[in-house]
């Protein structure tokens, strides 16, 4: 596979995660409980494997300086998602609204820089 599909994949990954985000804050913020877990892991798993190919592809091929940036974006919304998974969803505490409030957009950033470069 060359590098331009696995970014496109992974691409796909990353709006397929959003979406599942989207779902995970619908549940968080319309009735204060906590998201499945399954749901909360599968989040996780869909941007890891995303994270894993444009890193991949990007250390393989090289590619533009706008998916390195939505990449390091992506990154630090990954971090975001391990704090609110390991500190409170883990734990069965209640998820704090302004870390979900600054990690969505954060990816959101990132996807699109990584979308815009992928697709230029």
């Amino acid at each position: 596979m060359d590098s331009q599909t696995m970014l496109k994949v992974a691409v796909v990954l990353f709006a397929l995660t959003g979406a599942g985000g989207l779902l995970l804050a619908g549940i968080r913020f319309s009735s204060k409980r906590q998201p499945p877990a399954s749901l909360a892991m599968l989040h996780g798993m869909l941007a890891g494997s995303g994270m894993t190919l444009v890193i991949y592809a990007g250390i393989a091929a090289g590619m533009p300086n706008g998916a390195w940036a939505g990449l390091i974006l992506l990154g630090i919304a990954a971090v975001g998602g391990v704090v609110l998974n390991l500190a409170y969803h883990w734990r069965n505490k209640e998820l704090p609204a302004p870390l979900i409030l600054i990690h969505a957009p954060v990816a959101v950033i990132g996807l699109v820089l990584l979308t815009v470069s992928v697709w230029k």
